[in-house]
């Protein structure tokens, strides 16, 4: 029951993270002092995206790279910033997942380990009382021999009692 819930949740939290991550797109240039932080990791993210492209085609790397210009840069970085956290939430989600995941298989491993603890001692309880009945057969077997059969039983040799005479008659 609780798993589907989890799940839910996870999805959940994944899906309202996309609305947020276009109202930080879109308010990401309405504030100069980040709107300018924005623009210079645009412009950074830029210039490594074409160096990459053009070491990767095998086109000239000494080139200069021109700059986006500046509304090119705040839309970069805001669809930048809204992949990042649309990212970051997805990752949070998934090491929860594998958190709350290896604590459920640690707590069905520890009643696993008490099952087996349970049972390892009904076996030794087992194990002492079939010696202890293996003892209790051995002294027993060792006064039969000792006293014969009708010594067992406390009998006389050839008296049997009147109780047992009166219920043969019957």
């Amino acid at each position: 029951m609780v798993l589907p819930l989890v799940k839910l949740g996870s999805l959940a939290v994944k899906t309202l993270s996309k609305p947020i991550a276009y109202r930080l797109k879109k308010e990401a240039g309405n504030y100069p002092k980040f709107r300018l932080f924005i623009i210079s990791i645009a412009q950074a993210n830029h210039r490594f995206s074409t160096s990459l492209q053009r070491r990767l085609n095998s086109r000239a790397t000494n080139t200069e790279i021109r700059p986006l210009d500046e509304e090119k840069a705040v839309q970069a970085a805001a669809d930048l910033l809204g992949e990042v956290f649309v990212f970051l939430v997805g990752g949070a989600v998934v090491i929860f997942e594998v958190q709350r995941s290896a604590r459920s298989e640690s707590r069905k491993e520890e009643a696993r380990k008490q099952e087996l603890q349970v049972l390892k001692q009904k076996e030794e309880d087992l194990v002492r009382e079939v010696e202890e009945l293996k003892q209790k057969i051995h002294e027993i077997e060792t006064l039969a021999r000792g006293r014969g059969l009708t010594g067992i039983f406390n009998f006389k040799q050839g008296a049997v009692p009147e109780s047992s005479k009166q219920a043969a008659a019957t």
